[in-house]
């Protein structure tokens, strides 16, 4: 037998191997049969050739010496290999192999055409199978980016997941292993498509199948013709919906849906987006082309394919469920036909038997009627596969209950295949399994004849080698050999199991092995050997057998070690992270190296890390040079912590132990090695018992922080240090520091509290700064704790800027608590200066150490330079450069190294670059290679007197040195300021040199006095030179250690705030004299401070450079400008502070005692684009804004060429800021405010400032901010924060064509100021004009506001205008109707579309666009209400004003007029009266006495009517009229109108004029239209509305009341009374909402809007005017800017709004509800959800939607079951509609609502019951109150007055008598006696009236008895 094909199953290792020992088994077996001639044995061959078998197949496929099948993943059940055997066929034995060969290769081509029937069925290899080819597999594996599928044959293919599903569902399904896994799972069938076939590079003759699982290829010839009842379809779950999933079968053509309540059985599981699922339909719906599906599998499983007409092959799917015959009985297999038109063939591993025996032939005959499903089709050759397996038959696949290696003893033959193999029965639990074992796995040896040597019935040993899933057959092996192998399968493989391994192949990542059983495994390269090999394959030989280590198996992947020293490890091994116990030593491999560490390697993956101080290694040196990544080490388990899979190594096999004696303390001194630097600290080896490694953090490296971190970046490698302080001990790492101060007084820094003394002096340093104090460390962890007040001298000082952390410090013990531990300590310099040297005394060896480091690079060499440079020895030299500060010299003998002397040092020596100098040297700085010299006389004399010779030199020096002793105070004079210290000579002594420190340990950062060249200081001797002090002689300066007011202090400075000093002017500024006095302190004298109060051009014309000066000093420096040069003396020369009184006190900052308008003068010290700044005096500035400077445009425009610095200018203070001390100046003078602070808010400010010095008539310089679009004229600014605004009347002088053509943002304007107004919200409006007539007028004192001039000038007065008059203006305003016009700045005029023009105009908007000039004439003029009305019209004839046509005289109220109706609105009727020009109207409320629905059905224009005359209004020139019924009949008493009714102010009643268009103009006059047509804006807003519902009520009582007692003429009288009374109210109202401006345009409406943003009231009028408008959109959108725009603690404003808006949506909603919804949800999230749904069942009732009110009240009673206004307002409800249910209602309010409600709830549901419900229950109510609360005299007067209301005398007077006879306090009885008394009176009868008296006397006296 030839060996097997294979193809791998795995998507990443696709390898198979050649196994040379079954090759040469199956040789022996093979030639035998080349002389067998049986035809028999041949067809078995044939029939073996295409089977195959798969297996789980490993990542590195098996193989062995005892299996030929298990060296591929789908080998053949006895098949023979053509491809390595054509050589060996000779003559008529080759011949006829080829021939059987070829007869199987064409099993699926054309025998089914041909017409005679094949022999054999159609199989699957993996020589026929093509593209294309359509199969029915089971997922066998689910991996991240593919699926394994197997298919019929042993075949297995895989399915990449972009070829999973069809890609229709764009990013909502993402491709991966989350993907994969969530859609498919392991046994599910799938139909799939060959889309292509690839070779193996590696392995030859195996091939990797690549498929398809997409609908669109599988479904691609399917449409809605083809789909039937019945029929199963394969489809993915598209979207997921409410009621089921919508399904995608790859078609376009049509969609499907299956209902979720269809069994979930046969979804398989949790359905997602892109599940593949099987439905059966249902139904179709051919119109929307949606398949409807049912997910049953039951039925599923039985539902067979109908025959179709016309079907092609094209349309069969693999598992269509079939109807078959059968056609004949093939060698190995039946054929069958089905459809009508297709055969199909079945082979014996899918017969209906799973264990068919050799007389499997007897159980099928011809035609027999069989149920099958399809397996497999070949398009291309017509063959078709099928399958009669039960379990597959069923949709199901066959179930499996063996392992791969699992050993069966006692397994039964079925079946005997000459040649090919043997069918066995494994005894599996719960089921037996068949499973077939090929003739090549037999035996070791050869098998002559299978049928002799095993019969059906025996039973043999046998082991599970692979599994067939869809066939349901395990695959077996009954060798010996294999049933014995250790190594069968992958979980045989244990980490650190060590096995021999074949070389399969070397590859450049490593090699592939084989361990004997078949299983394969990888030897990375890195693994081959103990060290890295070049040329891998020259040490593996292929085929060669080696020893080898597994490292670990993962997912089927086995990795093995070829390391010699891991291969002959006798360690313990750790596979897992809780094998790594404390103390295991064991081998592993370092996988990478890092600066702080190595990462070991160990077996499974397992991972561990040794630190850098566990590596063993030398100080200093470098991982990465003594280990290698690879490198197999030693290592011993520190730490393990399993749970988060981390073990700590140390390469140190034997821990050091240590005595206690050896351990290192703290406070004890260690030296160490300097190992490795990182930018924050250092790491030293340190030579200590039990101690390898220490750390020192940066700042400890020196006690000077900029030295610490110099040293820091300088430190290598390998430096040493002597001597370190162990500061603490954390674990095997000591805490130290280098910082001298520490470790000198080692032994005083105390590590326990017991070892600090209260009041002495410790060092330490700062371990944490907070802004309360410092927290102080000493040793461990001692802290001490300073607190703010104790931190530092200067109570101002900011911690955190004084101090940093690491600080070294001397601390003063303030406090001790040994019960708290708590140490409280002073950081004080008056309490912890030094006393000794020692700060600059380390500072000069630290800075000897940083030279040293420096010069390393170098050589040692390097620094001999220094001693050709002693202090005190005379340096030659040669000028290289002069510079402003002093001279550069360099030196001949050193190159690099420079000198410099400063101009002080040069004591007025003069020399050029190039001449040769000798100076004395003062300083050498090492480190900058930078010597400091000097050629003062002092010096160089000194030296030239010393230097006869050397000897005698050094005894001067020696001798001048021993004048001084130690502890010596000495005055000392500065030579050279340094940044640390100070270079000093002490004249005293021969002007020896010192050196000493500026700062101290703890003013470090301290601001530090400033020190002068020259400068006297005193100073202490602390230390002579000597090697220690690197040769210095140190001085401690008294200033640094004394900062408070000590003796010393004094000494210091005598002077303070008022002493008179005689100062030396060194420079002249432009605004101060530089002055010096004293011992060269800095000075200044402002130019303020010069003369008196007499304010000069230029004061300082009379000084000099050098001047002395006599003056008193004013100011101290400013203490936090320590650190800056600018700090200086304030000074004074003015004559009245010189000769004054010396007595300033200290500088307290001065008030600005100025006075609003008052005169000041300044001078110029800062030029801005837009201020100038001034200064008063030295602490008073002032600033001049550019627009106050001038009023020329171009004066403005050359604003900074127009002041200097130095300049004086004067102006008027306008303002004051206390706090900065600043002051605003205006030129001019102005009108004096009481003064004002800055704490006013600032835009009261700006508002003040503006109304203080701005007045009416004035004339200003201005800058356009902005041209405003349209016909809004511009924005000027007249302020810095102040804009006026030019009206577009007001641009020109004349009124021109386009006036805003001459001006552009940002030009300087020369503008007056018309007028200044009050807004609402208490800012002021500035009206400006551009007009020159004007600012002529106004400098000329005339009257601003009377320009008339008919001659283009526009009318600022509506006087002026008359009819017939010509005039001028602007277009403002287009509307359908007409347009209004701009006369002047206050007026308007009206233009009616049919006075535009003489022609018909078609669209006013295009002939008359905004902004067009007109010239008009004038035809009415009405003062009273600000209207005019003009005409455009060219024709002469004058008309009559208004007045004079109408006369009102003969209309009276009562009276009955016809006329015809003119026009029909949604509010009413314009009724023209006959034999009239007058028009009335007759509002909607008026027309019937019932309710009219639609008012254009009913009447229409010109229809005859009759009416009663309600109102004659003659001041508005208006009648309203009534059409009711009522008020016709004679009988009819004149009735007041209803609420509704009086709520409407009469309309207009003029001649001829479209009224309609006037109330567009006018909608706050015009509420008829509002309340009738537009119902959206109904809201009650402030006292407006309020006030028209309360007065139409009480005005209604009142006259019901009064009907029968008044007459027809005095109730008239009353009427007109009360009518004319409520005008007024509503007149005022609106005058004082709208401030008698009437909005009649959107942009005055915008206006208003500005001016007051949080007023519902101008919102909701804003949107009944675009309402009005018939723009519902825009209406909207202002809705929304409400919203927006009103501030949110304005609620009861949003309300407003939103109920308004729920009032549009109501009407213009489309669909409304819909809209009434969305936008009631909205509403939910902004506002109290109550308030919401009050307002909303608010809109329902007014509307009468009481379905929807009674829905939503059910919802609120639910909601708001503790409400007891929801609950009252569900049983108003109720009663208005005469409703049952009352009872119940008020059973569950009881128990919903809490007790201390039902009181409120019951009474007032009894009063409605009075008034609109039954009495009874209302009176049953009261008494089940009363019954609980007798003693509530309230609610008896309630119940009281419901029972007088109803009239009922008897039950009035019982009800009575049970109140008095009640038991309640006097005060009580007497409310309800009064009460009793009162109705008697009131019905007349006296005697009753004597009997409540009477019986009232009687409980008076039984209570006093």
């Amino acid at each position: 037998m030839a060996p097997h094909s294979k193809i791998s199953h795995s998507k990443k290792n696709n390898d198979s191997g050649d196994k040379p020992k079954i090759d040469k088994a199956s040789k022996k077996i093979f030639k035998p049969k080349k002389r067998e001639q049986n035809d028999a044995v041949a067809a078995a061959k044939s029939e073996a050739l295409t089977l195959q078998l798969e297996d789980e197949v490993p990542d590195f496929p098996r193989g062995g010496e005892f299996s030929a099948s298990r060296r591929s993943d789908y080998d053949e059940f006895g098949a023979e290999d053509h491809s390595r055997k054509p050589k060996k066929k000779k003559g008529k034995n080759a011949s006829s192999k080829s021939k059987e060969a070829a007869d199987d290769w064409g099993s699926l081509s054309g025998d089914g055409i041909s017409g005679k029937l094949p022999r054999r069925v159609n199989r699957i290899t993996l020589k026929n199978i093509t593209p294309g080819m359509k199969l029915w597999g089971v997922v066998a594996e689910v991996n991240e980016k593919d699926l394994v599928v197997s298919l019929p044959g042993g075949l297995r293919g895989l399915v990449h997941a972009s070829d999973a599903l069809d890609p229709i569902f764009d990013d909502k399904v993402e491709v991966g292993e989350i993907f994969l896994s969530g859609l498919f799972c392991v046994g599910q069938l799938v139909s799939c498509v060959v889309l292509r076939l690839d070779d193996d590079k590696k392995e030859k003759g195996s091939r990797k199948i690549w498929l398809s699982l997409r609908l669109s290829l599988l479904q691609k010839n399917y449409n809605l013709d083809v789909v039937q009842e019945g029929m199963v379809l394969a489809a993915y779950v598209k979207s997921i919906e409410d009621h089921g999933y919508i399904l995608h079968f790859g078609l376009a053509s049509f969609t499907g849906f299956l209902p979720k309540n269809s069994s979930a059985e046969g979804l398989g599981g949790e359905v997602k987006l892109g599940k593949l699922l099987q439905g059966l339909v249902r139904s179709i719906d051919k119109v929307r082309k949606v398949v409807y599906l049912s997910s049953d599998p039951d039925t599923m499983s039985k539902s067979v394919t109908k025959d179709l007409k016309g079907v092609s092959i094209d349309l069969l799917v693999p598992g269509m469920m079939v109807n078959a015959r059968v056609k004949s009985i093939l060698d190995n297999g039946v054929m069958l036909s089905f459809l009508t038109y297709f055969t199909g063939t079945v082979d014996l591993f899918h017969l209906q038997n799973i264990y068919p025996g050799s007389d499997w032939k007897d159980k099928y005959g011809e035609s027999q009627k069989v149920v099958s499903r399809i397996l497999f089709i070949d398009p291309s050759s017509r063959a078709v596969g099928l399958t009669l397996n039960p379990h597959l038959v069923l949709n199901r696949p066959p179930p499996f209950h063996v392992n791969i290696g699992d050993i069966y003893d006692k397994s039964k033959v079925v079946r005997v295949d000459k040649g090919s193999g043997l069918l066995l029965e494994v005894p599996s639990i719960p089921e037996p399994t068949p499973a077939f074992v090929s003739i090549s796995d037999i035996a070791e040896e050869e098998i002559q004849k299978l049928e002799k040597k095993y019969k059906e019935g025996n039973h043999v040993r046998v082991r599970i080698l692979g599994l067939r899933y869809l066939e349901g057959i395990a695959t077996g092996v009954l060798k010996a050999s294999a049933i014995d192998e250790a190594v069968f399968t992958h979980s045989d493989v244990k980490p650190g199991m060590v096995v021999k391994a074949k070389i399969l192949s070397v590859d450049s990542f490593g090699a592939i092995v084989q361990i004997p059983g078949g299983v394969k495994a990888l030897c990375p390269l890195r693994h081959m050997s103990e060290l890295e090999i070049s040329k891998p394959g020259k040490k593996f030989k292929v085929g060669a057998e080696l020893v080898f280590r597994v490292l670990g198996c993962k997912s089927k992947r086995v990795t093995v070690t070829h390391k010699k020293t891991l291969v002959k490890s006798k360690l313990g091994i750790i596979s897992s992270y809780a094998d790594a116990t404390v103390g295991l030593i064991t081998h592993g491999w370092i996988t990478k190296i890092e600066v702080h560490g190595c990462f070991v390697r160990f077996y499974n993956g397992v991972q561990g890390f040794s630190p850098r101080s566990e590596l063993g290694l030398e100080p200093g040196a470098d991982p990465v040079t003594v280990y290698n990544v690879g490198q197999v080490v030693k290592c011993r388990v520190v730490s393990s912590i399993p749970a988060s899979r981390r073990i700590n190594l140390s390469f140190i096999i034997k821990a050091t132990r240590v005595t206690e004696d050896d351990m290192v303390t703290l406070g004890s001194l260690v030296s160490g090695v300097v190992d490795r630097i990182t930018s924050t600290a250092v790491v030293v080896y340190v030579n200590a018992s039990g101690f390898s490694r220490g750390t020192i953090s940066m700042e400890h490296l020196a006690d000077h922080h900029g030295q610490a971190i110099l040293m820091n970046s300088l430190l290598k490698p390998g430096y040493n240090f002597d001597q370190l302080l162990v500061l603490d001990v954390k674990g095997n790492n000591l805490i130290l520091s280098a910082k001298s101060s520490l470790i000198k007084h080692a032994q005083q820094i105390p590590a326990d509290i017991n070892q600090i003394h209260p009041n002495s002096v410790v060092h330490g340093y700062i371990c944490n700064l907070i802004e309360s104090g410092c927290f102080v460390r000493f040793l461990g962890h001692l802290t001490g704790f300073a607190p703010r007040n104790k931190a530092a001298d200067d109570q101002k000082t900011n911690i955190l800027e004084a101090y940093y952390i690491g600080q070294s410090v001397r601390s003063n013990v303030s406090n001790l608590s040994s019960e708290t531990g708590r140490v409280t300590l002073s950081l004080k310099q008056t309490a912890c200066s030094s006393t000794d040297a020692s700060f600059i005394q380390d500072y000069f060896l630290m800075d000897e150490k940083i030279a040293e480091l420096q010069s390393l690079g170098a050589g040692a060499s390097d620094l001999k330079w220094v001693e050709g440079f002693k202090i005190g020895t005379v340096a030659k030299g040669k000028v290289e450069d002069v510079k402003d500060v002093g001279l550069v010299i360099s030196f001949r003998k050193y190159n690099d190294v420079f000198g410099f002397i400063t101009n002080y040092q040069l004591a007025g020596a003069s020399l050029e670059a190039g001449s040769v100098v000798e100076a004395l040297v003062l300083d050498v700085a090492k480190a900058e290679r930078l010597v400091d010299l000097t050629l003062k006389p002092e010096f160089i004399n000194k030296s030239k007197e010393s230097s006869i010779s050397h000897t005698n030199k050094k005894k001067r020096r020696r001798e001048a040195s021993k004048d001084l002793v130690l502890h010596q105070t000495v005055n000392a004079v500065v030579e050279i300021v340094k940044e640390n210290y100070l270079v000093v000579s002490i004249p005293e002594s021969d002007h020896t040199i010192g050196y000493a420190s500026v700062s101290d340990y703890n003013t470090q950062r301290c601001p530090h006095k400033q020190y002068l060249n020259g400068q006297s200081v005193f100073a202490t001797v602390m230390a002579l030179p000597s090697p220690e002090t690197s040769g210095k002689l140190l001085l401690l300066l008294n200033e640094v250690n004394e900062t408070s007011s000590s003796k010393r202090t004094k000494k210091k400075s005598s002077y303070k705030v008022g002493t008179l000093v005689e100062a030396e002017i060194t420079d002249i500024k432009t605004l101060e004299l530089k002055v010096k006095f004293g011992f060269g302190l800095p000075g200044r004298i402002h130019i303020t401070e010069v003369h008196n109060g007499n304010v000069l051009e230029n004061p300082f014309s009379s000084y000099k450079i050098g001047q002395t000066v006599t003056a008193r000093i004013v100011a101290k420096p400013n203490e936090t400008d320590g650190n800056r040069k600018l700090s200086q003396w304030e000074l004074s020369v003015r004559p009245e502070m010189v000769t004054g009184s010396s007595d300033i006190g200290d500088d307290v900052p001065e008030n600005l005692e100025f006075k609003v308008g008052q005169c000041l003068a300044g001078y110029v010290y800062k030029v801005e684009r837009e201020w100038v700044w001034l200064t008063i005096s030295r602490n008073v500035r002032a600033q001049l804004y550019i627009l106050d400077s001038a009023i020329e445009p171009n004066e403005l425009e050359d604003f900074q060429n127009r002041y200097r610095v130095g300049q004086l200018v004067s102006g008027h203070v306008l303002s004051m800021n206390n706090e900065k001390k600043l002051l605003r100046l205006v030129p001019r003078p102005f009108s004096s405010l009481p003064c004002r602070t800055s704490e006013e808010p600032q835009i009261n400010v700006v508002d003040k400032d503006l109304a203080a010095y701005v007045h009416e008539g004035d004339i200003l310089g201005g800058r356009i901010s902005k041209i405003l679009p349209g016909v809004g004229g511009l924005l000027v600014q007249v302020g810095p924060h102040t804009y006026g605004k030019v009206h577009f009347t007001e641009l020109a002088d004349t009124l021109v064509p386009d006036p805003l053509s001459e001006y552009q943002e940002g030009q300087f304007v020369k503008c007056v100021v018309l007028e200044i107004s009050h807004t609402v919200k208490g800012t002021i409006h500035v009206d400006l004009s551009l007009r020159s007539s004007n600012v002529m007028l106004s400098q000329d004192s005339g009257d601003v506001h009377s320009i008339v001039n008919s001659n283009g000038k526009c009318v600022e007065k509506i006087e002026d205008l008359h009819p017939d008059m010509i005039v001028k203006g602007y277009i403002k305003n287009v509307t359908p109707k007409g347009c209004f016009i701009m006369l002047s700045r206050k007026i308007d005029a009206k233009i009616l579309l049919s006075n535009l023009s003489d022609q018909y105009v078609e669209v006013p908007e295009k002939e008359f666009p905004i902004g067009r000039l007109v010239i008009g004439r004038v035809i009415s003029v009405e003062p009273l209400s600000n209207r005019v009305e003009v005409t455009l019209k060219t024709s002469t004839v004058p008309k009559k004003p208004k007045s004079e046509i109408i006369d009102l005289s003969k209309f009276h109220v009562g009276g009955v007029i016809s006329g015809r109706i003119k026009r029909v609105e949604s509010f009413g009727l314009f009724i023209a009266i006959d034999n009239t020009d007058m028009v009335g109207l007759c509002h909607i409320s008026e027309i019937s006495d019932d309710h009219i629905e639609n008012i254009e059905a009913n009447y229409r224009a010109g229809e005859r009517v009759n009416a009663k005359i309600l109102k004659v209004d003659e001041e508005r020139q208006r009648i309203s009229l009534g059409m009711k019924n009522s008020y016709m009949s004679d009988k009819t008493v004149l009735q007041i109108p209803s609420e509704e009714g009086s709520d409407e102010p009469v309309a207009d009643g003029m001649k001829s004029i479209d009224v309609a268009d006037e109330i567009n103009q006018f909608p706050i006059l015009t509420q008829a239209r509002q309340r009738a047509d537009i119902p959206p804006l109904d809201v009650a807003l402030d006292d407006f509305d309020q006030f028209d519902a309360n007065n139409a009520n009480s005005q209604g009582e009142k006259h019901a009341n009064e009907e029968d007692t008044i007459n027809e003429k005095h109730k008239r009288h009353e009427k007109k009374k009360a009518k004319e009374e409520r005008e007024k109210q509503i007149r005022a109202a609106e005058e004082r909402l709208l401030e008698e401006d009437v909005p009649r345009t959107a942009d005055e409406f915008e206006k208003l809007i500005r001016s007051s943003p949080n007023s519902s009231f101008i919102w909701i009028k804003y949107m009944d005017f675009m309402i009005s408008m018939a723009d519902v959109e825009k209406a909207r959108s202002i809705a929304e800017r409400a919203l927006r725009t009103i501030n949110i603690r304005e609620e009861n404003e949003k309300l407003n709004i939103w109920k308004a808006y729920f009032n549009l949506e109501n009407k213009y909603g489309n669909p409304t509800e819909e809209a009434v919804m969305k936008l009631f949800q909205r509403a939910l999230q902004y506002n109290d959800p109550k308030k919401v749904y009050l307002a909303l069942l608010g809109m329902y009732e007014r509307t009468e939607q009481h379905n929807l009110a009674d829905e939503l009240l059910n919802k609120m009673t639910k909601k708001f079951k503790h409400s007891c206004k929801v609950w009252l307002r569900r049983i108003q409800s109720l009663l208005r509609q005469k409703q049952d249910g009352i009872q119940p209602l008020i059973d569950r309010a009881s128990l919903s609502l809490p007790r201390h409600k039902h009181i409120k709830f019951f009474s007032q549901t009894a009063i409605l019951e009075f008034k609109v419900g039954v009495p009874d229950r209302g009176r049953s109510l009261f008494e089940k109150i009363l019954r609980e609360y007798p003693k509530r005299t309230d609610l008896w007067s309630v119940y009281l007055d419901q029972e007088i209301q109803l009239k009922d005398e008897d039950m009035i007077r019982a009800l009575f008598e049970r109140a008095v006879s009640l038991s309640l306090p006097p005060k009580k009885m007497k409310f309800l006696f009064k009460k009793y008394l009162d109705y008697e009176k009131s019905q007349g009868d006296e005697e009753r009236i004597e009997s409540v008296k009477r019986k009232a006397m009687e409980y008076v006296e039984s209570t006093l008895a």
